[in-house]
């Protein structure tokens, strides 16, 4: 209950604040005081919920199966049947056709150079990004986003191909191109790339280097999506909340630092070992310089002339993208002109210059991922499905915001985990939303995801047909693809400084994320920027501010006396602020900090008083002048004398004290006795009803609460004038053996 105390003769209330779990009678008593009134105020008696008679409320609706129901449920779980009957064809199909065919365009070109990144052939994205547009666009609740392709995923999952690679005996750097048939290799000079028995993970099956990679993609890409339905059947989406901006955004440039570091040996058409495990950057950045002098010319020459004209082409087309109306398909000029050279130039044959081989048309006939190799990859799964949906939903929740709409972020993870369920059993891997491309999709008038089915129809064109075409396509054009499409996360960078100007803490974190995912894993990288976000806010909350509080002059507010001029001091009142959670973490340096502040130790002081009243006793028994060391009784009491206490009354501004824990009640009640001792009293301000309640339960107030009014204030103003009114005696604050001076007075308690 809410006790008002209203002074007659100045207009402004405070609340005394009484909280009562038990029913007791309600009354407006008078104060001793003759102009003032009292008021009663109630809080609300909330219901206690049954949770077992909920949660079992909750099971039999769930359970209960009705023709409605089994409709709602269909139309929830493929939102296509919800907005496609109501598609507005002269008003969307330009702008969906428009941005469908400039995606497509894109899509081609980057699924042939992201397959470098997976250690998969090209035909394996092309794949990829037909099945996820076309799943999308049945369960996804985004209009705008693009599903498919997505550098720092293919990057994770080929990190794990290469690493299952080796255990399984392969050679990494055999780039002998094999033919495609049902899925195995043909047989080849070459022992890498000759089917044979394979033992390993318990297939059985003859199996080559690239049928075990695939067969490793796609077991990992189905674990991650099952993990993601699992996500999205428990309601785990909350998951994505520790994954914070400066987390995301180091972690992605961390990778991208990886992913340039893995393509430059394409870039300059050396063969150097492709490093794996931890550390990978700064070995394989090592081999590249010892094998600096077997650069191929040719491939040098292409890549200097095509990474100057795709930033050209972007610089221009970032410049310029109000005037134009669709992206300039820079990338599908540049592979065209780059495969027509090569081809005509024998490129290949006359200056050993890499070049992707054959891809094939058509579908490879659907598998079953391989049980076995789950088990392998399940842990590697894990960060590849958090970080997936975490691209994901944050891009869909971005977009719904710019053009007002919502989305439903539990239907993006199961949209996100089919988009790799079952696209892992035709041969494609892991995918995510790409910011890239979905900017791209938003400019070019892009209105509902039909422009997905269209994107999906362009990448079939050439699944069909236009494959081959790209045979003598160089590996260093792919290269630049990827490196330019890395600008923005390279960005980051220039960003620095006025990120740190604007909080430093997110700087580091940032910082942190950054190296640990290009210096040693980008798993690893992830977790580390995790822990040590989480770590850090821990630290933030273990050492907080705090702050001596002073009056704003005439008016009723109290501000950090260190941080605004002047502010007037409370006579015999000190004010103490402390800006975090009250828990055992921070216990000691709350402690630490009121006694520092208020230049008071409770315990020191009252260490100090016992030794003065035990030598004073000594002294009274002796009847002499002088002390057992010499030193007149004067002296004595001069170097024993407890010091004056400038204040009688601690206010605690509770206001930034979101909960108390156990030991943080224990505190309070620690630092109520111990001033008490020295006749200061404590008073709380601005507490939160949460805070209230773990006081009581605490036994803060005692059994009864009956002091409560006398301890717990609704502002600070209130607490303040409350404890002007106390009247303490003069010298109470240096207690003699006899008590208070005779003349001081006795103290009256303030009543209610």
């Amino acid at each position: 209950k809410y006790l008002l105390y209203k002074e007659i003769t100045n207009l402004t209330p405070f609340f005394l604040i009484s909280t009562e779990t038990m029913e007791r009678p309600l009354e407006a008593t008078r104060m001793e005081n003759s102009t003032s009134s009292c008021f009663l105020m109630e809080r609300k008696t909330h219901v206690k919920i049954n949770r077992k008679e909920v949660m079992l409320a909750k099971l039999r609706k769930s359970c209960s199966c009705t023709p409605k129901k089994i409709k709602n449920f269909v139309m929830d779980f493929l939102p296509v049947l919800q907005w496609l009957p109501k598609y507005q064809c002269k008003e969307y199909i330009w702008g969906d056709v428009m941005s469908g065919l400039v995606i497509g365009i894109i899509l081609v070109p980057q699924a042939i150079a992201y397959s470098l990144l997976a250690g998969l052939k090209p035909i394996y994205s092309l794949y990829t990004s037909f099945f996820a547009n076309i799943i999308y666009f049945l369960m996804g609740t985004s209009r705008h986003v693009s599903v498919g392709i997505f550098s720092l995923i293919s990057l994770m999952v080929g990190q794990v191909v290469d690493r299952e690679l080796l255990l399984a005996g392969f050679d990494l750097n055999d780039d002998a191109p094999p033919a495609l048939g049902d899925g195995s290799l043909q047989n080849d000079s070459q022992s890498n790339t000759t089917a044979f028995n394979l033992t390993i993970a318990g297939m059985n099956a003859e199996c080559g280097k690239e049928c075990y990679a695939i067969g490793i993609a796609t077991a990992l890409t189905f674990v991650a999506g099952v993990y993601q339905v699992l996500m999205g059947i428990f309601r785990l989406g909350f998951v994505s909340m520790y994954l914070s901006e400066s987390v995301l955004d180091g972690f992605a440039t961390g990778a991208s630092l990886t992913i340039l570091t893995a393509q430059v040996k394409y870039l300059i058409g050396i063969k150097i070992p492709r490093s794996q495990g931890h550390g990978m950057l700064v070995i394989t950045w090592i081999n590249i310089f010892r094998n600096i002098s077997q650069a191929n010319l040719c491939d040098v020459i292409t890549s200097a002339i095509c990474i100057v004209v795709l930033v050209t082409a972007k610089e221009l087309g970032d410049r310029y993208k109000h005037k134009l109306k669709f992206p300039l398909p820079t990338e599908l000029v540049v592979i065209v002109v780059a495969t027509l050279v090569s081809h005509y130039g024998k490129l290949n044959e006359v200056y050993a210059s890499s070049v992707s081989g054959a891809i094939p048309t058509g579908f490879i006939p659907p598998k079953v991922p391989n049980f076995n190799l789950m088990l392998r990859v399940a842990v590697d799964a894990l960060p590849l499905a958090i970080v997936s949906f975490v691209f994901t939903v944050s891009l869909s929740e971005m977009c719904a915001k710019k053009y007002a709409y919502t989305i439903r972020a539990n239907q993006e993870m199961f949209a996100v985990g089919f988009c790799n369920i079952i696209p892992s059993f035709f041969h494609s891997f892991a995918t995510s939303a790409a910011l890239a491309k979905t900017l791209v999709k938003t400019s070019t008038g892009c209105q509902t995801q039909v422009s997905g089915v269209i994107s999906a129809m362009v990448v079939l064109l050439v699944l069909l047909f236009l494959a081959p075409l790209f045979y003598s396509l160089q590996k260093c054009v792919l290269a630049c693809i990827i490196i330019v499409s890395l600008r923005g996360a390279l960005r980051k960078f220039r960003d620095v400084p006025a990120r740190y100007h604007v909080n430093k803490v997110d700087t580091l974190v940032w910082v942190v994320t950054m190296s640990a995912s290009a210096l040693i894993s980008t798993e690893i990288g992830l977790l580390v920027g995790i822990v040590f976000s989480m770590l850090c806010i821990i630290v933030r909350t273990q050492r907080p501010r705090t702050a001596l509080l002073g009056q704003i002059q005439d008016t009723s507010f109290y501000e950090d006396d260190l941080e605004y001029e002047n502010l007037s001091s409370v006579p015999k009142v000190k004010i103490f602020r402390f800006e975090a959670p009250l828990y055992y973490a921070n216990r000691n340096y709350f402690l630490k900090s009121l006694y520092r502040l208020t230049n008071l130790d409770p315990n020191l002081e009252a260490a100090r008083r016992k030794k003065y009243e035990k030598k004073e006793k000594q002294h009274l028994k002796k009847g002499g002048d002088t002390t057992a060391n010499g030193l007149g009784i004067t002296d004595t009491i001069l170097q024993l004398v407890p010091k004056q206490i400038d204040f009688q009354a601690l206010v605690v501004d509770c206001s930034s004290i979101s909960f108390l824990d156990t030991t943080g009640v224990n505190t309070l009640k620690e630092i109520l006795k111990d001033y008490k001792d020295l006749n200061i009293s404590v008073l709380l301000a601005c507490c939160n009803p949460s805070v209230i309640d773990s006081l009581k339960r605490g036994g803060y107030f005692g059994k009864d609460f009956g002091s409560m009014q006398e301890m717990l204030f609704y502002s600070i103003h209130n607490a303040v004038r409350f404890a002007k009114d106390q009247k303490l005696p003069a010298d109470c604050s240096l207690p003699l053996v006899g008590g208070c001076n005779s003349n001081s007075g006795t103290h009256k308690d303030h009543q209610t």
